[in-house]
């Protein structure tokens, strides 16, 4: 695979991740999408061995999902300003610790956001319960599915 076309696939699984943010783009499946399209260009075992964490961890992730209460993250008052700053929590936490950093980053940037928009503490805590409560668990346990599969195919890239 050349690196252009490694490029593509990193640059549809990065879409991928950001539409898991956006409402009703099925960000997961692109993200799913990038890695098939490298494991079937890829000769290496490594890429079907990825392929296959990917679509269980995807399938897990559903299954997680349709378990949480539906979304209903506009009705509690969720911008997309919200969304940019809990993705790149997310992606920050991801990095600096990796993994499970995801998970307090989100909900840093929820806060954040509603800090920065509230300006007081007690008033963005309140807002960030809502928002997890109202959806929030579910787009967070998407994304960070989303971020594994992403951090599995790029370690494979770099190490493999």
């Amino acid at each position: 695979m050349g690196v252009w076309e490694l490029l593509l696939v990193g640059l549809v699984i990065l879409l991928g991740l950001c539409g898991v943010l956006v409402p009703g783009v099925p960000g997961s499946w692109l993200v799913w999408a990038a890695v098939l399209w490298w494991a079937l260009k890829d000769p290496r075992a490594v890429a079907w061995w990825v392929l296959v964490g990917a679509t269980v961890a995807l399938l897990l992730s559903q299954v997680v999902r349709w378990a949480l209460p539906p979304r209903r993250v506009r009705e509690s008052g969720a911008t997309s300003r919200m969304a940019v700053y809990a993705g790149s929590g997310a992606f920050l936490g991801f990095v600096l610790l990796p993994v499970l950093g995801a998970i307090p980053g989100f909900m840093g940037g929820v806060y954040l956001s509603e800090r920065l928009r509230l300006g007081r503490h007690g008033e963005a805590r309140a807002a960030l319960r809502t928002a997890m409560r109202s959806g929030g668990w579910s787009v967070l346990a998407e994304l960070f599915t989303c971020l594994l599969i992403a951090g599995a195919w790029l370690g494979a890239e770099l190490w493999g």
